[in-house]
């Protein structure tokens, strides 16, 4: 199946309008400051034209450590120019004009600003480029910022952009600036159509139809992102060391509340503002409607999810399976993963076991679709996730049963269907790990190692978990489990860096490989005595 390529941008590739002169920061022997002339050194005025020039260039040679140094000086100039000086130069154009047709104070200073917002465009490239992202981040954002003061902007371009760089603030957990951005990109967009076209509008923008939606669909994804990394991380900070929610947490997490609103609300607010008036009213208004704190409860969490889900809709109505087959994969991952971390949220268990189903209905299509010669990793992961959506079932459902004092034939078999199901899926992930003579590996690589022994783990452990009278079938399904639960410890015996992957698993697999031989000794002698 073929698949378009559509990549959310990634971070500072920003796309800003270039224009004749763009590469002159200053280029006037004299300026005039109210009344009064102020005379410019004119080697001191090449310099500065030569700087953001040169540094322009070795940028798009790729020459990154050049380059930074004529930006960096440049910014230096510009600032230093517009401290001592204050009013912008005569545009480099107006040299070969009469006095008359000369650029008006206001023409001349949006030129002068343009130039400035491209040296910062092309900071931000530079220190993409050197991996310094906080720096990359914060030139991005000022860049973004500047367009929207100088009305230099296409909706489209700088929206996307806005939603890119919100991804940066997502991974550093800056909620608040991350929504800021979003909100923003969100209310940009809306413009598409009513700003007119003009000689920077890019060519891509030509055909907005088509591009209108894949943009739209990307911000969609950076939403997602949003909603999805905010639950989780709530997740992380209430979770105890099983996975389920502790409450004492919970309590202390809603003590903060009150203090992380008072303090990030004043802190945080003043540095990520865009726009101003109007503009700055409507990404308010967007923003209001979103939450920045980490969830506390299901309700909470519930509001984030519809959200999420909201725009899992929106990103699959462009990027769908035929033709964007990993984007389309990857959203419905995504809409997977918002099950999952909402189910952390529900008390009721049987609910819980109904979040798991839904996630099972969207992804087990996936399998069919894709291609395991083609789609051989992106196949492990869902397969993996298949596995673990019916494993979480199965200890609900166990967790269930246990809190009747007799379980009838009907929930047991729900049980034992569910534990085959897992098993099932756990051992397709387990099977495409295996070389084509169909040879488990010696060595797992480190890709795919923590999840191939959390699958042997869970093997074991499902193999322990099947209900059955047979004390036969019992006595195998012991040894099965007892056979995977070694392969663990032997495994990690021959190769130490495992266990720092597994330390949890590999306690609980050394203490089942003591444990059950005995248990198996006991089957053994009643089975011979019966």
């Amino acid at each position: 199946m073929p698949e378009a390529a559509a990549q959310v941008p990634a971070l500072a590739r920003l796309h800003l309008p270039l224009h004749p002169g763009a590469g002159f920061m200053v280029a006037e022997v004299s300026q005039y400051n109210g009344s009064q002339k102020e005379e410019i050194n004119t080697r001191e005025d090449t310099e500065k034209e030569e700087s953001n020039n040169l540094g322009i260039l070795w940028s798009e040679r790729g020459e990154i450590e050049t380059a930074q140094a004529y930006l960096e000086s440049s910014e230096a100039l510009y600032k230093q120019y517009m401290k001592e000086i204050g009013s912008p130069p005569l545009d480099p154009s107006e040299h070969f004009l009469p006095e008359e047709e000369k650029l008006t104070e206001q023409e001349r200073s949006k030129r002068f600003e343009k130039v400035y917002t491209h040296n910062l465009y092309y900071l931000a490239q530079v220190y993409q480029h050197m991996e310094m992202f906080e720096k990359a981040a914060h030139y991005c954002h000022s860049t973004l910022k500047r367009q929207l003061e100088h009305n230099a902007y296409h909706p489209i371009e700088w929206a996307i952009n806005a939603a890119t760089l919100s991804q940066f603030y997502i991974n550093k957990l800056c909620f608040m600036e991350a929504r800021h951005c979003l909100s923003a990109a969100n209310v940009i967009f809306g413009q598409t159509g009513k700003i007119p076209v003009t000689e920077d509008t890019p060519e891509a923008e030509g055909s907005v139809p088509e591009l209108y939606h894949q943009r739209k669909g990307e911000i969609a994804r950076c939403w997602i992102k949003y909603c999805l990394t905010l639950m989780q991380n709530a997740q992380l900070s209430m979770q105890d060391n099983i996975g389920e929610l502790d409450l004492d947490k919970q309590s202390e997490l809603r003590a903060l509340r009150k203090k992380e609103l008072d303090e990030e609300e004043s802190i945080r607010k003043k540095a990520v503002q865009f726009g101003t008036g109007e503009l700055c009213d409507a990404i308010s208004a967007v923003e209001e409607k979103v939450s920045y704190l980490r969830p506390l409860d299901f309700g909470e969490a519930r509001e984030l999810f519809l959200l999420g889900q909201h725009y899992v809709f929106e990103a699959k109505e462009f990027f769908q399976i035929d033709g964007y087959v990993t984007d389309h994969t990857e959203v419905v991952q995504d809409h997977s993963a918002l099950f999952k971390v909402l189910a952390f949220f529900e008390t009721d268990m049987e609910r819980r076991c109904k979040m798991h189903k839904r996630r099972i209905a969207m992804l087990e299509p996936l399998i069919v679709d894709l291609n395991p010669q083609y789609y051989l990793l992106v196949n492990r992961q869902i397969q993996f996730e298949i596995a673990h959506a019916y494993y979480d079932m199965m200890d609900l459902k166990v967790a269930i049963a246990d809190k009747l004092r007799d379980p009838d034939v009907h929930i047991i078999k729900k049980i034992n269907n569910l534990n085959k199901s897992a098993l099932k899926y756990y051992q397709l992930f387990l099977d495409s790990l295996r070389d084509p003579n169909k040879v488990f590996p010696e060595h797992i690589g480190e890709d795919v190692l923590r999840p191939a022994m959390l699958a042997k783990f869970r093997v074991a452990r499902l193999y322990g978990k099947v209900i059955t009278a047979d004390p036969k079938k019992e006595l195998e399904n012991l040894a099965t489990s007892l056979e995977h639960y070694k392969f663990i410890v032997d495994y990690c015996e021959k190769h130490p860096e495992a266990a720092q992957e597994i330390e949890v698993e590999l306690e609980l697999s050394k203490e089942m490989v003591s444990l059950l031989p005995t248990k198996m000794e006991r089957f053994r002698t009643k089975m011979a005595l019966s």
